[in-house]
């Protein structure tokens, strides 16, 4: 087992990893829309950029661990109204592109202050398929 850590994605705030890998999979840790490099929250109320955020945070946390995006097999997506969910979508499709991971989507009635979103993902370990 091999924990992951990379400065280009938010460091944990508490006691946890950013990842952990581990039997061929990279295990992602609930990731938010913060500045890896400042802390600080991104697009406050605008949940497509905290979308776009969140979801780089966790590419750059893949990329640390030699995988990618594309090499997800499990996303878990916390929400804080139903009614973001077509943001949510769109932005998701738009980075994922083909690549089609299972998915749960979880209404959640607060998350830190300020965002409206948080992913979890499991990614297999190795080379992103070209």
């Amino acid at each position: 087992m091999q924990t992951v850590f990379t400065p280009n994605a938010p460091t944990p705030a508490g006691h946890y990893s950013q990842a952990v890998e581990h039997g061929g999979f990279v295990f992602v840790a609930g990731q938010l829309p913060l500045d890896p490099a400042t802390g600080e929250l991104v697009g406050p109320g605008d949940v497509a950029l905290q979308t776009r955020q969140t979801l780089r945070n966790v590419a750059a946390i893949l990329e640390a661990a030699g995988s990618g995006l594309g090499r997800m097999v499990s996303v878990t997506v916390y929400i804080t109204r139903r009614d973001l969910w077509a943001e949510v979508n769109r932005v998701y499709a738009e980075m994922l592109g083909i690549h089609r991971p299972a998915r749960a989507v979880v209404p959640s009635t607060e998350l830190r202050p300020g965002c409206l979103i948080e992913i979890q993902a499991i990614a297999v370990a190795g080379q992103v398929d070209a």
